[in-house]
Order: C-alpha cells, then sequence, then structure tokens
C-alpha cells in the first residue's frame, strides 16, 4: 500500500489511499498534526534538536505546543525545506559541538513523521515524494540518499504541480494550469489528464524493491502529460520576512522567532478579514507593541517587494512554453490554486483579473499535491520532460576559464529517443584517462542566495549575468569516464561518448574507443535528473 508525503517549508501532508472508501485521506499524526477549523490535518514544518538523530527530533506541532518556537535558539529550525541542497552563506548551528545543516534537519524530520505514519496507518510498501519544479538536482539527489535509507520498498517522486492537478479529481482530458504557492517556491505546470491507456504505468523511480500489493493493479493507467512547468524560489516565508521587516522599520519591533511567527499570524488573518491586530510585549525593554496591517497595507508592501511582477513573470514564462506546444491560454480549461500563499486575496485577485472566475478553483489548497501524488501508485503514467539543460564543462581559452557546453536541453522529453553524441580528444601527451564533469545548468538572470539574519533563514534573489551551474559529478572517482590504452595523444579525436536519459530521470552513457574499436562503456548511469 503506498503513502504519499508533500514535504512544504510551512507544512507538511501524508496522504493513504483508504481501500474501505476507495478515494484518498489525510493522514492525522497524534501529536505532530494540527486541525484547524476548515482545515485538514497538517504537520507544521518544525524541527527542535533536543539529540542528534532523528530520534532526538521534537517535530511539528509539538514544537509549538512546547514552546520551543518562540525563542531564538540554535537547536530550532523552520523553513528547513529552502535550506536543503543550496550553496550557503553565513553561519550554520553548532550543536554538541558538531555543525548541523538543513539536509540532515530534514532527514531527521522526515524520518520521524513517516516512522509514526507508517506504525499508525500500517502501510508502508511504497512512498510518494512530491518535489518543486524548480529544484536543482542537489535537492532530488537528497531525496534519493534518503530514499534508501528509509524502510520503503518502492519510493517514487512527482512535481508538486503535477501532483495537484491529480488531487483535484477533475475528470479526464483537461488541460489544467497548476499554481502551487507555499511557504518557499511558487510552482507552475500545465498538465494534459488523458485517458485511461493499455499501458504499463511509469513514474521517477528513487528506489525499487519488491512490488508490494497494489490496489489499482487492475485499473488502467490514466496519462498526465505536463506540457510547460516554471518554477521559482519565492514563498510565504519571504512574505512573513517582508512583513517582520516593515514592522522593525516603521515601529521598531525586535526581529526574533516570536515575532516572525506573529507576522506570519497577521498575514494569514488577512485572509479572512480586511484588518488584523496583534499586541507584542517586549519583556527586555518592556515595550509594548501594537501591531496593525490593512489589506491594502499589505498590498502595498508586496509592490515595494516587486512581488506582481515576479508573479507574472513566471506565469509569462509558462504560457511561452505552452504556446510552443500549441495550447493558447483560451484553451486552458481550469486553473487551480494550491497552497497557502495562494489563498491571500491579492495573489487571488491577480489570478482572477488573469482567466475567468468560472474557471479557477481554490477549494483544495492543502490537500491536492499530496493526495494527487497518490495517483502514481493507482496506475498513473506520467510523461514528463526535463526542467532543466545539462551540459560538460571545458576550459574556455578566449575567456580564460571554465564553460559550459550543453548537451542536453531543458524541455527534453523522456525517455530520450535516441542518444547525444559527442567525441573527445587527449588534451595532453601520454594522457591515461578522460575526464567529464557533468553539470545541471540553470537560468542567467537571477541566482537565489541563502543566508541567516538575526537568526532567519532568509532568500534574496540576485542578479547574475552568467547562468547558475550545478555540477553533479565533480568529486573523487565520478569524473573518469574512460581508461585509455595505449594512452591518448593530441591532435584527433580518440572516443565517441553516446548521452541518453531514461525514463526514470537517469543520465546514462555509452563510451567507444575510436582508436581499438573497444566499448569501454555500455549504457552506464552516471546520476539522476532533475
Amino acid at each position: 500500500m503506498t503513502l504519499a508525503i508533500d514535504f512544504g517549508t510551512s507544512n507538511t501532508v501524508v496522504s493513504r489511499w483508504n481501500a474501505a472508501l476507495q478515494q484518498p485521506e489525510t493522514v492525522a499524526l497524534p501529536g505532530l498534526s494540527v486541525v484547524l477549523e476548515n482545515d485538514p490535518p497538517l504537520v507544521p514544518s518544525l524541527a527542535y534538536v533536543e539529540r542528534l538523530g532523528a530520534a532526538g527530533i521534537v517535530a511539528g506541532q509539538a514544537v509549538r505546543d512546547r514552546g520551543l518556537d518562540v525563542a531564538t535558539d540554535a537547536r530550532f529550525f523552520r523553513n528547513v525545506k529552502r535550506g536543503i541542497g543550496v550553496p550557503w552563506r553565513g553561519f550554520l548551528p553548532d550543536i554538541e559541538g558538531q555543525t548541523v545543516t538543513f539536509d540532515q534537519v530534514g532527514q531527521w524530520f522526515l524520518e520521524a513523521v513517516l516512522t509514526q505514519a507508517k506504525a499508525q496507518t500500517g502501510e508502508g510498501d511504497s512512498l510518494v515524494f512530491t518535489v518543486p519544479v524548480d529544484s536543482f538536482e542537489a535537492y532530488r539527489l537528497w531525496l534519493g540518499e534518503l530514499a534508501e535509507r528509509l524502510d520503503f520498498a518502492q519510493v517514487r517522486m512527482i512535481d508538486e504541480p503535477t501532483a495537484a492537478a491529480l488531487g483535484y479529481g477533475l475528470s479526464q482530458e483537461k488541460t489544467l494550469l497548476v499554481m502551487d504557492f507555499g511557504g518557499g517556491t511558487l510552482d507552475w505546470s500545465l498538465v494534459q489528464l488523458a485517458a485511461p491507456v493499455e499501458k504499463a504505468p511509469t513514474g521517477f523511480l528513487l528506489k525499487w524493491g519488491r512490488k508490494g500489493p497494489d490496489q489499482a493493479s487492475a485499473q488502467k493507467p490514466q496519462i498526465a502529460r505536463v506540457l510547460a512547468k516554471a518554477g521559482e524560489n519565492l514563498g510565504g516565508a519571504d512574505l512573513d520576512n517582508w512583513l517582520l521587516d516593515h514592522f522593525h522599520q516603521t515601529q521598531g519591533l525586535p526581529v526574533s522567532a516570536l515575532t516572525q511567527r506573529l507576522a506570519e499570524r497577521l498575514k494569514i488573518h488577512l485572509s479572512a478579514a480586511t484588518t488584523a491586530q496583534e499586541a507584542y510585549f517586549d519583556d527586555a525593554n518592556f515595550e509594548t507593541y501594537d501591531l496593525s496591517l490593512s489589506r491594502d497595507q499589505f498590498r502595498h508592501i508586496l509592490d515595494q517587494h516587486q512581488f506582481f511582477d515576479r508573479l507574472e513573470a513566471s506565469l509569462n514564462q509558462v504560457l511561452q512554453q505552452a504556446r510552443h506546444q500549441g495550447v493558447a491560454p483560451e484553451d486552458i480549461e481550469a486553473v487551480l490554486l494550491v497552497g497557502g500563499t495562494a489563498q491571500i486575496p491579492a495573489v487571488q485577485a491577480w489570478v482572477q483579473d488573469r482567466f475567468p472566475a468560472e474557471k479557477i478553483k481554490a477549494d483544495r489548497p492543502f490537500e491536492a499535491v499530496a493526495q494527487g501524488a497518490l495517483r502514481i501508485g493507482l496506475g498513473l503514467e506520467v510523461e514528463d520532460f526535463l526542467y532543466h539543460s545539462y551540459g560538460i564543462r571545458y576550459w574556455d581559452r578566449r575567456n580564460n576559464g571554465h564553460g559550459w557546453h550543453p548537451i542536453i536541453p531543458q524541455g527534453q522529453p523522456y525517455p530520450m529517443a535516441q542518444p547525444v553524441e559527442l567525441t573527445l580528444g587527449a588534451s595532453v601527451d601520454q594522457q591515461p584517462s578522460i575526464e567529464l564533469i557533468i553539470g545541471e545548468l540553470g537560468e542567467a538572470a537571477t541566482q537565489t542566495e541563502v543566508f541567516f539574519e538575526n537568526g532567519r533563514l532568509v532568500t534574496r534573489q540576485l542578479s547574475d549575468a552568467n547562468r547558475t551551474v550545478q555540477p553533479l559529478n565533480d568529486r573523487d572517482g565520478g569524473r573518469t569516464i574512460a581508461q585509455l590504452n595505449p594512452p591518448g595523444f593530441p591532435g584527433s579525436d580518440r572516443v565517441r561518448v553516446l548521452f541518453s536519459v531514461d525514463r526514470d530521470r537517469m543520465l546514462r552513457i555509452t563510451v567507444e574507443d575510436i582508436l581499438t574499436g573497444d566499448t569501454l562503456i555500455h549504457n552506464r548511469a552516471v546520476v539522476k535528473l532533475g
């Protein structure tokens, strides 16, 4: 049986398939989940490290119940997802003489949540993770390594907005645009749901073991065809920081974990009311702060940070991709709003200015992703494409530095029908081997900087004329693709390299020695691609 988990920046949702009712349900985890009025059970994505390791983690609602989130403490972690697999600036917390990374805390948090979910539901043969579309390979690789440690026979992965389209449970053959706007990321996905076909289901497998009982093994799998997607590192956590900075600048409000939580509460209150108030007493200086915010003031703060410009740019990106697939904006049959930030009235008004009201659906903001991810275990086939492009590093003599030569373009469907061929030669006399460094190539426009400021995890968009690159195999033992016997000499091509991507997003290479005619490597898996 299958569990699905939507690990979010602010909240985490666990779902399972209820065989008796033949429908998905969100799992409530006592001590971890919080159930608010009109909301499903949510696990706050909070962690407090009492002792190193998963057994020493206080997770979810228990952190708030014990008041561990109101003081500035190196053992308290929030917005963990945003810190996984990204370059860091500044310090990382030191606990018990050990530097603790967000990768480690994220692992411990998920292990704690999934251990309780398995024990409570008795399910655990198969697990599905959801991921943002804009996540770099480092995050997906982290998930793959985590999957190997978990006690699940099979672990799969699906993009969050694609899962959301399935989670809304709309009828077949629909063209759906999903805006998944949570605490850490803004993700768009244009998904076409097609009728069931006589074909074996597929998915991006992170881990494969015995095939457990599949409640939908007799069903014909449905196809979810991803036509376009775009994403950005922008979410509710940024808005909380902007509000906190506003009150710090206008009223001198201290910046702390507690005041950040107050800013978040003001933001949430404004989803149901036109004004919101909170009071804060600072026992350090005996000052009382009356915090008040209206929707108009909130919108002005958003405008100051070019919030709506960034929404417009990301929407235009996904619509441009859609046009290349022959889909015009008027062909979109439903616009689905997912995530807590998508519930902000100013965001919903912005969407309503661009799409007819009858096409917009926003009634399943928290459960759609996790419950839609269950469909992979229910006979779903996902036809997807690569969100990033990939290339190999070379020495650029003109600029006296390394450059990157693209080999697999952004938008490449997988599995690839034909491999990409590249010929390489030796660069020095008596060269014993050929090395390649493969990189994931990001956009040239901006990059994201992650850092701590007054105990807060903050991200900042930086302008950059150069594209952002994440090397994938730049480590000892990972760069060499062929041993040359006899050794190579400059002046002629020596090896032919064939690159392909299989259905599980695994980059594979075949290497042929042009001089000897030998096949040195045949269809070897190198790295998992995002």
